[in-house]
């Protein structure tokens, strides 16, 4: 959730700070500051409550050092402020730490080094950490070998950066369960906790793993672990371009991902269709055709968006490959000390591969012996290199909060996965080619949809002013439902509720009234008239139904409709939710929310 920089090398370090602050603004943050040092030893800091902007306004012209940390908080500890901001400093003012995640034996920790003299000037868990690393400091070891002891007595997660007044040569960082990603410059060095801010220095990156602390020099990097052992991390190189960490002319940068999703959609499919045996080709499961006819359950692990589509994906799997699938929240997973069976194979779906939740799930799992594919967009993530094999999106970076193309594309992998296993199993070549066929063909059906987002803005002004929503699908639709419920709130902050259509007379049709409008999932499909009479018992309680479908219903059945390209059954799901992103993000301009940035809430869930 948080956001770490730092930088050191023959430069003023305060510009590339503050960059690079405001490109991991989209994860979420309530504070922000900056510490620098220069070869004359001292730390200067500036730290605020508010934007980046705010910060960078409150950052003096000589505000220099060649050496430099900072930081974008999420609060955990404490209330928004300017004390409980990062960096922070122990009284000496000789260290200072950022730091991502949680320190959950803080309080214990803060009461010992009180009864030690230390004095504390904010709320946050993070300050130990300053003081902690300054009293082994104070016996006159090396910086890395302070912060090694330091984290010896820390239960938590982290990813911190630290740096010292009197060895301002170095940078020590460190990771356990948030992000550190290290920058290769020309004799200088990055650090980040997110490769956004490191793409227009540089695009050699090494990412740290659990346990693994780095020296990082002007002239390059050491990495190790808590028990002092060297590691040895290799280069890897980042694809994304700088381009797309900017809004290119569109008003947000969710406006922009939406609109993006042909395109990805065609990075997703890139070289993965074989028309020839009607399949996917998916070397990356690291699974051959005999291992998977052992698979006898599917179970899928991810945290909202990517919950939803895992979702998808499990009918997906269960409908061309006729494997039992499942699909559950990864946050809820290791807590109820799930039985993992060795015929079972799990999938883990994160866009950024840094969800903590996620993380811990899969480590769950492979604790306990079970295979896991990951799902993931961000190349070089902690789950992806965690898991036994899976795919990349490709589906490019996500800034806004709201997950829109690297959804699509997450469902789009799974239509691979379920294809692939499918002609494994009983799929015939007959459908695999109509498969083959429907993937082809969504780029331009999504472009259809995308035609519409003018018109679609219209409905969204009309029905932004609702008190709720209520949003309804059938089997296939269920699923579209709840994420299209997802986006409108997360993003308009309008209380909206889905439900199986099948479900709305067991209880919420009591909510019906012409103030609470419904979104109704309507596919031309076999549960068409099913559907259609679940619209008429709407409309005769006074209901307003607004319609996503193939074909228009009758006007008594629905007030409005938005018409989506028709695909293949098991496909249409896909092409039903695009208008739901439309309409979330209409809706939440016409209401004048911060749209890339909605409040409470963070891109990268690092943390519990």
């Amino acid at each position: 959730m948080c956001g770490i920089v730092a930088y050191i090398g023959p430069k003023d370090a305060t510009p590339f700070l503050l960059e690079g602050l405001a490109r991991l603004e989209y994860r979420g943050y309530d504070s922000a500051g900056v510490a620098v040092a220069g070869r004359t030893g001292g730390i200067k800091v500036r730290k605020v409550k508010g934007r980046v902007a705010d910060l960078a306004a409150a950052v003096p012209a000589r505000f220099k050092g060649s050496t430099g940390i900072g930081h974008t908080r999420w609060a955990t500890h404490g209330v928004p402020s300017d004390a409980n901001a990062h960096p922070h400093l122990d009284n000496a003012e000789r260290i200072a730490v950022v730091h991502n995640g949680i320190i959950e034996n803080a309080d214990e920790l803060r009461a010992k080094l009180a009864a030690d003299g230390a004095v504390f000037r904010s709320e946050t868990d993070t300050e130990v950490l300053g003081h902690l690393i300054a009293a082994h400091a104070a016996e006159g070891v090396e910086l890395e070998e302070a912060v090694r002891a330091a984290l010896g007595k820390v239960v938590g997660t982290y990813g911190i950066a630290v740096l010292d007044a009197e060895q301002p040569d170095r940078i020590v960082v460190a990771r356990n369960g948030s992000p550190i990603v290290l920058g290769i410059g020309e004799k200088e060095m990055f650090v980040a906790s997110d490769v956004s801010a490191l793409v227009r220095y540089t695009r050699q990156v090494v990412h740290l793993e659990d346990g693994e602390l780095a020296t990082v020099r002007a002239d390059g990097f050491r990495t190790f672990t808590e028990d002092a052992r060297t590691t040895h991390r290799q280069p890897s190189t980042v694809d994304w371009e700088i381009d797309s960490y900017d809004t290119g002319g569109y008003e947000h940068f969710l406006l922009k991902e939406i609109h993006e999703q042909p395109g990805s959609v065609e990075r997703t499919l890139g070289g993965r269709l074989d028309e020839r045996f009607a399949t996917a080709h998916l070397g990356g499961l690291n699974l051959d055709a005999r291992e998977l006819r052992e698979i006898r359950r599917v179970k899928i692990l991810g945290c909202g968006s990517a919950y939803y589509a895992g979702e998808m994906g499990a009918q997906l799997i269960e409908e061309l490959a006729r494997i039992p699938a499942h699909s559950e929240p990864a946050s809820e997973f290791r807590y109820r000390n799930p039985v993992i069976e060795a015929d079972t194979l799990y999938i883990a779906v994160s866009q950024s591969g840094e969800t903590y939740d996620t993380l811990a799930a899969v480590q769950e799992v492979k604790r306990k012996g079970g295979r896991v594919l990951g799902v993931v967009n961000t190349v070089g993530s902690a789950i992806a290199r965690e898991c036994d094999g899976g795919i990349y999106l490709h589906a490019g970076p996500e800034i806004s909060v709201a997950s829109t193309k690297a959804f699509t594309s997450t469902v789009v992998a799974f239509a691979l996965i379920a294809l692939h296993f499918g002609r494994i199993h009983d799929l015939s070549p007959a459908d695999g080619r109509r498969i083959v066929s429907a993937l082809k063909a969504l780029p331009d059906q999504i472009r259809e949809v995308l035609a519409q987002s003018d018109a679609i803005a219209g409905l969204a002004a009309e029905y932004a002013g609702s008190e709720g929503m209520m949003f309804i699908g059938r089997v296939r639709g269920y699923p579209v439902a709840r994420e299209g419920a997802q986006k409108l709130k997360e993003i308009s902050y309008v209380h909206a509720e889905a439900y199986p259509a099948s479900e709305l007379k067991h209880g919420p049709l009591a909510l019906i009234s012409p103030e609470l409008p419904t979104v109704a999932l309507v596919p031309d499909d076999e549960l068409l008239d099913k559907n259609l009479t679940t619209l008429g018992e709407i409309k005769a309680r006074s209901g307003r139904v607004l319609a996503v479908a193939h074909r228009r219903p009758e006007a008594k059945l629905a007030d409005h409709c938005i018409l989506v390209p028709k695909s293949e059954p098991e496909l249409d799901p896909l092409l039903l939710n695009i208008p739901l992103q439309l309409l979330a993000y209409h809706a939440a301009v016409a209401l004048g929310r911060d749209v890339d940035k909605p409040r409470n809430l963070a891109k990268s869930v690092t943390v519990e």
